[in-house]
């Protein structure tokens, strides 16, 4: 119909048949951003956010959201991860979040970066909203990803 890859012939959602592909080291990067008052950073960044310490908890989300990524996302592939790595920036404005997530199969990990990325910086919100409920997470995109049948890919 439309030659979109998630859709059928009638235009029927449908989740895509990887079978074929041949399963390769795949691996993607993802970052974003949360922006909030130097107040905000700066507690943070002392860890004295009076919910714990935020950077720690909102890493361990971020691997959890990538482990789970098919549950959140409809139409994606569950997939076995053979590691993640969240990295968390904080700056006198924010944080940024960087993930790279990586498996050995035949599709590829990019929902999964993002999805780490994302869940990670909602964790930081949560954590420090009584400090700034006017917080801005922004910027979440693929930064790279590699292997599979469309090679590399560098934003």
């Amino acid at each position: 119909m439309s030659g979109l890859t998630h859709l059928d012939d009638q235009g029927a959602a449908r989740m895509v048949d990887v079978s074929a592909k041949p399963a390769t080291v795949r691996e993607a990067t993802a970052t974003g951003r949360i922006t909030m008052s130097s107040e905000a950073a700066a507690a943070i960044r002392e860890g004295a956010v009076k919910k714990g310490d935020v950077l720690a908890v909102a890493r361990v989300a971020g691997i959890m959201a990538a482990k789970r990524t098919a549950e959140l996302i409809p139409l994606c592939h569950p997939l076995p991860i053979s590691g993640v790595t969240l990295d968390l920036e904080a700056g006198d404005e924010g944080v940024i979040a960087t993930a790279t997530v990586r498996t050995t199969h035949n599709t590829g990990v990019e929902m999964e970066a993002m999805s780490a990325v994302s869940v990670a910086l909602l964790t930081i919100y949560d954590m420090a909203k009584a400090l700034d409920r006017g917080m801005v997470i922004g910027e979440v995109r693929l930064l790279a990803k590699s292997g599979g049948r469309s090679g590399d890919w560098r934003a």
